[in-house]
């Protein structure tokens, strides 16, 4: 037998103030289509719920554990269709994030802080990998938002959206001649060994630093490459080599390494931080975008 919205209401009410006429009243119907209601689900379950008596009604130990449950499946009922409206609103759910590594200092963590005050129900499960992955698993459906930098590369069927500028800054062992600087040119880093990134891990900021490098006049003497901003960082902080990296990570003491700003206005000393997702994105991605729009540093 279906127990509808409406069948379980009506014997509720009829629990609940044990008289047709009053029940009916406070269901906005009239009180004979009630009884037959009522009769109807008796017979549909086998067993008698109400105790019909001239002074009006009393339920059956039967109509009493029944009562229990229909208000325990109205409940689930409830909360079933708002779930499903939280979710098809953006406000329930999962959501599988990516992202390179590079971001994984400020940008990763100021999003999810801010989903989890402005969005809690949103479960948000990250992935760390290549930029070249990251568009790939986009596209399959295995991730539905990604975080990269240099979104030049992501070919035209993936939506992109820029959220952040940051300047590049050199990235120094502490016992380097310039690390206590101020300011300096990158020319003044011709002589000096490089750690780059990898074309493959993060190919927007290798050939960003290489063409930053060529401006300056100079070609980078790379002494090794690496795949992830760990390795990087270990480079430099062993005193072996100097980098390029983005002006956020200045926020963060790294021991061993200095970051040290760059003189000059060159588009190439800029990289952008951008949020890319399918055009059919669902409504939690858009959701998150708005997010990610509304913190998103100048």
């Amino acid at each position: 037998m279906e127990f509808t919205k409406r069948l379980l209401e009506q014997f509720l009410a009829l629990a609940e103030e044990k008289h047709f006429g009053r029940a009916a009243e406070r269901l906005s119907m009239s009180q004979p289509p009630l009884s037959q209601a009522m009769q109807r689900l008796e017979r549909g379950l086998g067993v008698t719920l109400l105790d019909r008596r001239p002074g009006g009604l009393r339920l059956t130990p039967a109509g009493a554990a029944f009562a229990v449950e229909a208000r325990r499946l109205l409940d689930t009922q409830s909360a079933a269709v708002e779930r499903v409206r939280r979710v098809a609103h953006g406000l329930e759910g999962d959501v599988r994030v990516g992202y390179v590594s590079i971001l994984s200092h400020r940008h990763l963590p100021r999003l999810l802080r801010a989903s989890a005050e402005e969005l809690p129900g949103l479960r948000i499960h990250l992935h760390q990998d290549t930029t070249a992955a990251l568009a790939d698993m986009l596209r399959s459906g295995a991730l539905d938002l990604a975080f990269i930098r240099d979104p030049s590369p992501v070919s035209d069927d993936l939506a992109v959206h820029d959220f952040a500028v940051e300047r590049i800054v050199a990235a120094l062992p502490h016992e380097h001649r310039l690390a206590g600087a101020e300011v300096i040119d990158l020319a003044e880093l011709r002589e000096d060994d490089f750690v780059l990134p990898s074309g493959t891990a993060l190919p927007g900021l290798a050939h960003q630093a290489r063409l930053a490098c060529r401006e300056a006049g100079f070609t980078p003497h790379p002494r090794v490459g690496v795949d992830d901003l760990t390795g990087l960082l270990g480079y430099v902080a062993a005193g072996l080599c100097v980098s390029l990296l983005p002006e956020d990570l200045r926020d963060f003491p790294i021991p061993g390494v200095a970051f040290v700003p760059l003189r000059g206005s060159s588009p190439h000393l800029r990289t952008t931080v951008a949020a890319v997702h399918r055009p059919d994105a669902d409504a939690a991605v858009r959701r998150l975008l708005d997010l990610i729009n509304g913190h998103a540093r100048p």
